[in-house]
């Protein structure tokens, strides 16, 4: 009797490669419905930008609550046919709602959103003692 030592390879690697959580696009992106953000720190305060194309700013609900940040959209639309006898008829409905908690420098009564060409841009001023202090020329005596 002689020992093979068994190649259990070709089981277990094709089960990893079709249970892989990257397969399909990554791991990243199981909730798509979350749009991509970036986070400026500036000396004067923060800038967030939010990636949301094909909306309108009636549909952006932003609410500061105890230090928190949310920002949320929900939008429902229907394709419309003229007639009520059709095969098929989509019914289209995305939200999304991403909360960010604020340092203690932001002020948080003073935060200004606008958006345009697909970009929700919030902007987060910094407390007056947050900010830098001014250089200050001292005098030798």
């Amino acid at each position: 009797m002689s020992i093979v030592k068994r190649n259990n390879l070709f089981f277990p690697s094709l089960m990893n490669d079709f249970l892989r959580p990257d397969w399909f696009g990554g791991t990243e992106n199981w909730n798509s419905n979350l749009p991509a953000v970036n986070i400026k720190d500036n000396t004067e305060g923060f800038e967030l930008e939010l990636a949301v194309p094909g909306g309108k700013k009636e549909d952006f609900k932003v609410e500061v609550d105890n230090d928190v940040l949310t920002i949320s959209n929900e939008v429902k639309s229907e394709s419309k046919k003229e007639n009520d006898n059709y095969t098929r008829r989509e019914f289209a409905y995305s939200s999304f709602q991403r909360a960010f908690t604020l340092p203690e420098t932001v002020d948080g009564s003073k935060i200004d959103a606008k958006y345009e060409d697909g970009i929700l841009r919030l902007t987060l001023p910094k407390k007056e003692e947050a900010l830098p202090a001014p250089k200050r020329l001292i005098s030798i005596g």
